[in-house]
């Protein structure tokens, strides 16, 4: 057997595990939700939050869960790093091999942390809460995941 082959071989589990982990993040890391103040009556006007008449076109508003550009980063930083110390520090085959187990380890806690932390924060922001004249903020799960917000008037039409 060549020398190094075993590190070769963790090299590559190490950048295979990184890509799996991204792809796996990048493709569940998705959600959205919307809610409108207020709709269309029984006669076709709009009515606004409480059912009262309004002329007023009620506001919508979309939140769209994607995945964040920091996890993406943090991931391929901690396969450099962990390349970067097999070169600059690991001594024996054991200490480098050491090394990258505890980045496969690491890659993948980012990578599932982030994955559900952003799917159970998002189902739980308060959405259905929103109203446009009130104050109102959400804290989004930044770092784990990204959220576009969006606020339009309802899309519907109006007869009568």
């Amino acid at each position: 057997m060549l020398p190094g082959v075993e590190i070769v071989a963790a090299i590559r589990r190490v950048a295979t595990v990184t890509a799996l982990a991204l792809l796996a993040y990048v493709t569940f890391t998705r959600g959205s939700a919307e809610t409108c103040v207020g709709g269309v009556g029984a006669d076709g006007g709009y009515i606004d939050a409480n059912g009262d008449q309004t002329d007023t076109v009620p506001q919508c508003i979309s939140l769209t869960l994607g995945p964040s550009p920091v996890v993406i980063i943090a991931v391929v930083l901690t396969f450099i790093v962990a390349l970067t110390l097999v070169i600059r520090r690991a001594q024996t085959v054991p200490a480098a091999l050491r090394i990258l187990d505890r980045a496969t380890i690491v890659i993948l806690a980012i990578a599932a942390v982030s994955l559900v932390v952003s799917l159970v924060w998002f189902g739980l922001l308060p959405i259905r809460d929103w109203s446009p004249d009130g104050p109102w903020g959400f804290v989004f799960p930044f770092s784990f995941g990204s959220v576009d917000l969006s606020i339009t008037p309802m899309q519907a039409s109006v007869s009568g």
